[in-house]
């Protein structure tokens, strides 16, 4: 590329000097051709799902009002959008629908989601105050939930990442960085079976209308914190489905928060790998990519440290005995004689 300018030490010096800077436009670049296929594949997938549901809607429409003549069109209309609107804010206009949306295990699921900003979206505040509040609520609340889930996190690395990384690197003598990386895979699989593939397995089984993609879609979104809100587990309107829907909740509760955190752990653990390091370096302005090299070593002797080993550098050494012999035999060299002056011995005789 360099031989094909008619300035080929030119064109070599700007890609040098402006590397970062190349690294980091090919990559906004990248990311917005992302968006642009994802869009474009989602309009091909989903497009005519949506035609075929509103054909199938318009005509089960047209059904009702030639079965019911009594009915104008005009009321159905009325009467469809108040249901969508009481639906959007949680309230279902079914017979069978006899739960409610904010009792308190309801209120404790909706604060969870919110203050994690996973939002499902399906139980939004009904009153002015209630919307007030949650602004109130969420502005010091979310903060807070981020600098408590970042406490938890850097205390559950030193025991999930950094000290076993350390151990099996002092015993077993591998690379540090290999070791890491063997570390995140191994860690990354654990996590998909215990929080996805086991939980997903679960839903299934409670969930009547859910099948397995279904059941690890909600897993991933929900632990994800992107929350869609299109599948929310409880919401069956049966109480022989679920005879116990405040306890279902509860542990639901418990599920995403605990899930959310070991998400976040492992997240954190590929975020420190060295190979993940150098790479992100590659975008880093010049002065801060000098300053990252500059404390690499300082990071990863601070991240994959075991606290044994700062109390290991600190203890004394004990030499050998060859050593201690040699220093005794330094201390009691004699020092070499030098003849004294005869004015300095005359006046010691005297």
């Amino acid at each position: 590329m360099v031989r094909g300018c008619p300035g080929g030490g030119w064109c070599a010096r700007f890609v040098e000097t402006h590397r970062s800077g190349l690294n980091f436009a090919l990559l906004v670049v990248c990311y917005i051709l992302y968006l642009i296929i994802g869009a474009g594949i989602f309009s091909a997938i989903e497009l005519p799902y949506e035609h075929e549901l509103r054909k199938e809607l318009k005509e089960a429409r047209q059904d009702f009002l030639t079965e019911s003549p009594c009915v104008s069109d005009a009321r159905l209309e009325e009467l469809l959008a108040r249901a969508l609107e009481a639906n959007n804010y949680g309230v279902s206009l079914l017979g069978n629908d006899t739960r409610h949306n904010w009792d308190f295990v309801s209120s404790l699921f909706f604060t969870s989601t919110v203050l994690t900003t996973t939002g499902y979206g399906h139980t939004v505040p009904l009153s002015d105050a209630g919307k007030a509040f949650c602004i109130f609520y969420t502005l010091f609340g979310i903060p807070v939930t981020l600098f408590f889930l970042s406490a938890v996190v850097q205390r559950l690395m030193v025991l999930v990442s950094r000290r076993p990384v350390s151990y099996f690197h002092r015993r077993w003598a591998v690379d540090r960085s290999k070791l890491a990386a063997i570390h995140a895979t191994c860690l990354a699989v654990l996590l998909t079976l215990l929080l996805f593939i086991v939980p997903a397995w679960i839903f299934v089984t409670l969930e009547s209308d859910w099948n397995f993609l279904e059941s690890l879609y909600f897993c991933f979104i929900s632990l994800t914190t992107i929350g869609l809100g299109d599948y929310v587990p409880g919401e069956t309107h049966s109480k022989e489905a679920n005879p116990h829907p405040q306890l279902y909740r509860l542990a639901i509760t418990v599920y995403l928060l605990v899930g959310l955190v070991c998400v976040l752990v492992v997240m954190e653990t590929c975020y420190e790998l060295p190979q993940i390091r150098r790479f992100r370096q590659r975008f880093y302005q010049e002065k801060v990519r000098e300053l990252d090299s500059e404390t690499t070593n300082i990071i990863n002797q601070d991240h994959l440290s075991d606290p044994a080993d700062d109390l290991t550098d600190h203890l004394p050494t004990i030499p050998s005995v060859s050593e201690q012999a040699a220093s005794l035999r330094q201390n009691h060299t004699p020092a070499p004689y030098t003849p004294a002056s005869g004015s300095a011995v005359n006046g010691k005789l005297r």
